[in-house]
């Protein structure tokens, strides 16, 4: 266990946090067995803890055929990693390798993309996410021409553009609060549940 606190802001007990925002988190908690820290970080600002959550979900739990759960988080690592955001490509790191199921992929994506095992498709996809995070003044109709060639749809491209600027400003308060990943994402997804015996 890291001994550090969670956060370098204040962190709310659980039963000060407003209902709603502690009914998220109990939900959470129900089906990961834990309570990721980023909620109990944000709680202290609970205004700005619902609309950051508004819009996460909002990006991250719309599909399209191309922009599967499995390339959102993908998105979140490549870039993540790029702003140094330890919490971020921690724990989406983790649910990359359950949605991917792929214990080595969210290392790949985190360190170097151009050499994770990755489609073309999904090779372009971060190119323009990372172009986005590191350059964005300089992304032209020739990104776009590539990610279109591939298949991608308007829509797919807003939300690949849109999850990236989202996650910049979450890296960027995840860092300034020196928030700690749980460490139970450390090992999500890394080794294979154990298959269930048989009925007898």
């Amino acid at each position: 266990m890291d001994p550090r606190p969670i956060s370098r802001f204040p962190v709310p007990e659980l039963t000060a946090v407003p209902e709603d925002i502690r009914g998220r988190m109990l939900e959470v908690q129900a089906k990961a067995g834990f309570i990721p820290n980023v909620f109990l970080a944000l709680a202290h600002r609970p205004d700005e803890c619902r609309a950051f959550f508004a819009y996460h979900d909002a990006l991250m739990l719309r599909e399209s055929p191309m922009l599967g759960k499995t390339e959102r988080e993908m998105i979140v690592v490549a870039t993540s990693a790029k702003n140094d955001c330890l919490y971020c490509v921690v724990a989406h790191g983790a649910i990359l390798r359950i949605y991917s199921k792929n214990p080595r992929l969210a290392d790949q994506v985190a360190v170097n993309p151009k050499k994770a095992e990755v489609t073309p498709a999904q090779a372009a996809m971060l190119d323009f996410a990372i172009k986005m995070c590191v350059d964005s003044g300089r992304v032209d109709e020739a990104d776009f021409e590539r990610l279109r060639s591939h298949g991608f749809t308007e829509d797919d491209i807003w939300d690949i553009g849109a999850i990236t600027a989202f996650f910049g400003m979450s890296n960027r308060l995840a860092n300034m609060a020196s928030l700690l990943p749980n460490d139970e994402f450390y090992l999500m997804g890394r080794v294979p549940r154990a298959a269930k015996a048989p009925a007898q």
